[in-house]
């Protein structure tokens, strides 16, 4: 959850500075792109069986921080671009079709991954 947190908010103020950007989702980070899957992950550290999640979801609710879903709504709507791995789809077994699908823009392995980022002004890893 706080991985994903991060780097909407990050894609989301690079894209309101004129920046583009884009996202390449693999292995769990993929979990949140399917049907119903966006809120499901876990605080990457300190999750205590749920108890830490409750507690930030909590305190990002009373500093008034957009839910998941409305930042990558606008994630979408400022131009932003997903890029689904279909190595970890095939490891993993996902489907297409357990995907949000209207979210995302290519398929692709590393390599697509790579020609992205390899011209890009700055590359961050969360």
């Amino acid at each position: 959850m706080d991985k994903l947190y991060s780097a909407l908010i990050i894609a989301n103020g690079s894209m309101s500075m004129g920046m583009e950007a884009s996202l390449y989702f693999t292995f769990w980070g993929l979990e949140r792109l399917k049907k119903g899957g966006l809120e499901k992950g876990p605080l990457s550290k300190m999750n205590f069986l749920g108890l830490g999640k409750w507690m930030v979801k909590s305190r990002m609710k009373k500093a008034n921080v957009a839910p998941l879903e409305r930042m990558m709504t606008d994630f979408k709507e400022l131009g932003g671009k997903i890029i689904a791995c279909e190595m970890t789809m095939e490891i993993m077994g996902i489907k297409q079709e357990q995907l949000r699908t209207e979210w995302i823009d290519e398929y692709g392995a590393v390599g697509t991954y790579v020609h992205e980022a390899k011209d890009a002004e700055i590359t961050l890893f969360i």
